[in-house]
């Protein structure tokens, strides 16, 4: 196997844990590990996808170049990936909404299928909202780091969503699915860490259901988007069949790199 620019070798099933755990390990490194994990006689990591499309949401005054890693790692999956062809995420100024809206028409229907919605803090509160205006489009959400169920201002960085947006960070828009804590009826995953820094942990939390939970991880918010654990959380979330979704299994060497979300 040839080695990507600065990959690091993992000699161990331990290395890699640790690797899975570490928010600096770079995302070259995650890739050669992903490979070298069954060489290793441990758990055949990332599953392959089934082709369905994923449409990858930025965060606040982030753009597709800052889910390029992401994105790039899925597609490798076997995923029919999309960014948001949007530029900057600078918060719903006019016509933000309606062209999301286009995208995801867009990719179901060229595909075929129903779509998954993959969101970045800011990110991830539109792809819940986009879910609840259109579920029959919408297969899955995965929210990272995504502050949708406390207090608008619960964020270091309200402020610069009202500059780059010109709204009230409190203010909700009832045409765009309504209110931001209310769970989409369709499977939901919320990725959150209580370390993130930028937002406070309780408010990126889902309430656990029968379609819907919470999956702890050990990262920095400006890392979740190519966090190794994380990023293998979202691989494991999409690889499931659909109509067939089950909470994320966090027994055996699972239980080392995911926290107990409910502690």
């Amino acid at each position: 196997m040839s080695r990507l620019k600065g990959q690091k070798r993992f000699h161990s099933f331990d290395d890699v844990i640790a690797a899975l755990r570490n928010d600096s390990t770079n995302f070259a490194s995650f890739h050669w590990s992903i490979g070298r994990l069954p060489k290793l006689k441990g758990p055949s990591l990332a599953p392959k996808g089934d082709g369905h499309p994923v449409l990858v949401l930025p965060g606040l005054v982030a753009s597709d170049t800052s889910t390029r890693p992401l994105r790039s790692f899925l597609k490798n999956r076997g995923y029919a990936v999309s960014g948001w062809r949007q530029g900057r995420n600078l918060g719903l100024r006019d016509g933000v909404q309606r062209a999301m809206v286009d995208l995801v028409h867009e990719l179901s229907d060229s595909h075929g299928r129903k779509i998954s919605l993959v969101g970045w803090s800011l990110g991830g509160v539109y792809a819940r909202q986009l879910a609840k205006m259109m579920p029959d489009r919408v297969r899955s959400v995965i929210t990272l780091g995504s502050p949708f169920a406390g207090n608008p201002k619960a964020t270091n960085a309200w402020r610069v969503y009202e500059m780059a947006s010109g709204r009230r960070a409190d203010e909700e828009d009832v045409r765009f699915g309504g209110s931001l804590a209310g769970t989409p009826p369709v499977p939901t995953t919320a990725v959150f860490s209580r370390s993130d820094g930028i937002c406070a942990w309780q408010g990126c939390m889902e309430k656990p259901s029968a379609w819907s939970e919470n999956i702890e991880v050990e990262s920095s918010h400006c890392g979740m988007g190519h966090h190794p654990a994380v990023v293998y959380a979202v691989a494991d979330r999409l690889a499931q069949p659909e109509g067939k979704w089950a909470p994320f299994d966090r027994s055996g060497w699972r239980s080392m790199v995911y926290p107990d979300p409910a502690r």
